[in-house]
């Protein structure tokens, strides 16, 4: 075989640009889809059954809140990468209110199996179920970029804020590995847009759409989270929580800085005192959005393994 040979076909989509999609899962026809979805959802339940052993349910039960309230922005927050997603992809392939299951479990995977395999399942559902011209790997492997480079974009407007707060708490970071950590965000911020026509495979008004998308997801989901902490502790303002929610952002996304969470914890006692409150409040979220991906997890699972069997 030549090397002209081994290399993956060409693929025009709509606006000319040139993409690539994996050889290999061409070639290989439509049967990897067939079982990689089962595969998934025994992954999924394996994960669920060895971790839920060990949850302490009663614990939980003990911590949560009686309020609707809390319940309806929980949900929504759970649910607005998922629904954020079913947006981007309906309009870009019109995909049935269905997919929003495919969604979720593309969540699921990403969360309690290994970062990015959610992008894989996702992608072999979309070709045994979407029909569309050509493949839909350009679309799933730009949807990714850009989630990443608008929460980085974000982030960095968000540090412009929160930096001067940071720094006065001292924190276990040095100049030097936060100035590595800037650089890395400002280059994977900045590097897709500027070699964008060679590294997208959408049509730039395609392309701002998604990325329109994902800011509006990760604009809400700060704002979502400095509710459920105001909800849960409705003594500290909700501009305090806003603040941590930022901060909380911030941390996340900065490379190379260890012990973001004991960070994040020392951030939320320095601005809002309330030592064990504040402890009680994290723990509350950080078990409940654990307990909820292993009940979801468990329903697709289960579902995704009956629908594979009546189709047997």
């Amino acid at each position: 075989m030549s090397h002209a040979d081994a290399l993956p076909p060409l693929i025009g989509p709509p606006g000319g640009a040139v993409t690539l999609d994996p050889t290999p899962l061409l070639r290989s026809g439509r049967n990897w889809t067939a079982w990689f979805g089962p595969l998934i959802s025994l992954a999924i339940l394996a994960v669920v059954f060895i971790q839920i052993g060990a949850f302490d349910f009663d614990r939980l039960i003990a911590m949560l809140p009686r309020t609707l309230l809390f319940w309806f922005v929980f949900a929504v927050t759970y649910s607005l990468t998922p629904l954020c997603d079913w947006i981007i992809f309906n309009r870009l392939w019109a995909i049935p209110t269905g997919g929003l299951s495919a969604l979720f479990r593309k969540r699921i995977s990403n969360e309690l199996l290994l970062g990015y395999v959610g992008d894989v399942y996702f992608y072999a559902w979309a070709r045994r179920n979407v029909k569309m011209a050509g493949s839909p790997f350009g679309a799933v492997k730009d949807s990714a970029i850009l989630s990443g480079v608008m929460g980085n974009v974000v982030t960095l407007v968000m540090l412009l804020f929160t930096l001067p707060l940071l720094s006065s708490l001292r924190l276990a970071v040095d100049g030097r590995t936060l100035a590595i950590s800037l650089t890395i965000l400002v280059v994977t911020s900045f590097g897709p847009i500027i070699f964008g026509r060679k590294i997208f495979s959408l049509p730039k008004a395609q392309r701002r759409m998604v990325a329109g998308v994902h800011l509006a997801r990760i604009v809400a989901n700060v704002l979502l989270y400095a509710a459920l902490w105001h909800l849960l502790l409705p003594e500290v303002a909700i501009s305090w929580w806003f603040m941590l929610s930022t901060v909380r952002l911030v941390l996340s996304r900065l490379p190379l800085v260890p012990n973001k969470d004991v960070l994040f914890a020392g951030v939320a006692v320095f601005l809002v005192g309330r030592e064990l409150e504040i402890a009680q409040v994290l723990a509350v979220i950080a078990t409940l959005l654990l307990a909820t991906h292993l009940l979801v997890g468990l329903l697709l699972g289960l579902s995704g393994l009956a629908k594979q069997r009546r189709t047997i």
